[in-house]
């Protein structure tokens, strides 16, 4: 069992979860992920770690409701556990001197690049962050990046904080500033916006890098569920990455593949709210 230490809302329906797992903190490198169960018979589902502490033993992560398991990990409190954790899983990001490196989350994924952007900056990286969220409540871990990156710059599709816009807009600024070249991109978040951030960098030729969050099960490569099309050949996520040449990876499949269970998970989902706690249904509706 891993005992969770904390546990708070980040944003409606995004929770932060700090949870105690030594041996996992102790390995844990920026791009390593964790697959876990919530109860013992329960659903395995990957999670990008968003931080870890080797002295304290402990991990990470940063989890938005979408399903019936991440509901019910959501509804958990400081205190209670977590059944099964495995990992790290996947290979760590490429840490190297690049230069001027622009990280690019989206909404969870956002979680994805604050350990690349600590990584990338010991090595003596100029970091800006580009994050993004329909709104400021849904923008996250922004005061966190700011600690360490050197600009982060905040975006929003209503407008209501930073740039008004998609974190497209502002990457395309970005590369526009000849006085501050452009080295490297990382991106992570929904796949539209992956696939974006790859074609408004695929025509100056910027070497940009994608974290990919496809359906997996055993982290292994054994059941196949997060094969991905790259460059024209077939890779699995969890062992091959799951970060990627973003400007190699078909898109269209990974999105397809995306939804290829989506009937069964709203009728869990259905049934487990049915079976929730009336008390935890209106705590999350609350912050919707």
């Amino acid at each position: 069992m891993f005992v969770i230490r904390e546990a708070e809302w980040l944003a409606p329906q995004v929770r932060w979860l700090v949870v105690d797992a030594p041996r996992i903190a102790a390995r844990h490198r920026p791009g390593h992920f964790v697959i876990l169960r919530v109860v013992e018979d329960g659903e395995r589902i990957p999670l990008t770690v968003a931080r870890s502490d080797s002295q304290e033993g402990t991990i990470t992560l940063v989890v938005q409701v979408v399903g019936a398991t991440t509901d019910r990990l959501c509804r958990l409190e400081a205190g209670e556990a977590i059944a099964n954790i495995a990992g790290p899983l996947g290979r760590p990001t490429q840490i190297e001197n690049f230069g001027h490196v622009v990280l690019v989350g989206g909404g969870v994924g956002t979680a994805v690049i604050y350990p690349q952007a600590l990584g990338l900056k010991a090595c003596g990286n100029r970091i800006t962050a580009v994050i993004g969220g329909r709104s400021k409540p849904y923008v996250i871990l922004e005061e966190e990046l700011g600690r360490t990156c050197d600009a982060v710059l905040p975006c929003t599709d209503d407008g209501s904080h930073g740039y008004h816009g998609f974190v497209t807009g502002k990457l395309q600024e970005l590369i526009a500033d000849t006085a501050n070249p452009v080295h490297a991109v990382l991106t992570a978040g929904p796949v539209p916006m992956m696939r974006a951030v790859a074609n408004v960098t695929r025509g100056p030729g910027i070497h940009t890098i994608a974290s990919l969050n496809p359906i997996m099960v055993d982290g292994t490569g054994m059941c196949g569920g997060c094969r991905v099309q790259v460059g024209g050949k077939m890779m699995f996520a969890c062992v091959h990455g799951p970060e990627f040449d973003a400007h190699q990876v078909n898109f269209d499949e990974l999105s397809d593949r995306l939804t290829a269970y989506r009937d069964q998970e709203k009728v869990a989902w259905d049934h487990f709210r049915e079976q929730a706690d009336p008390g935890h249904i209106c705590k999350l509706a609350v912050l919707q």
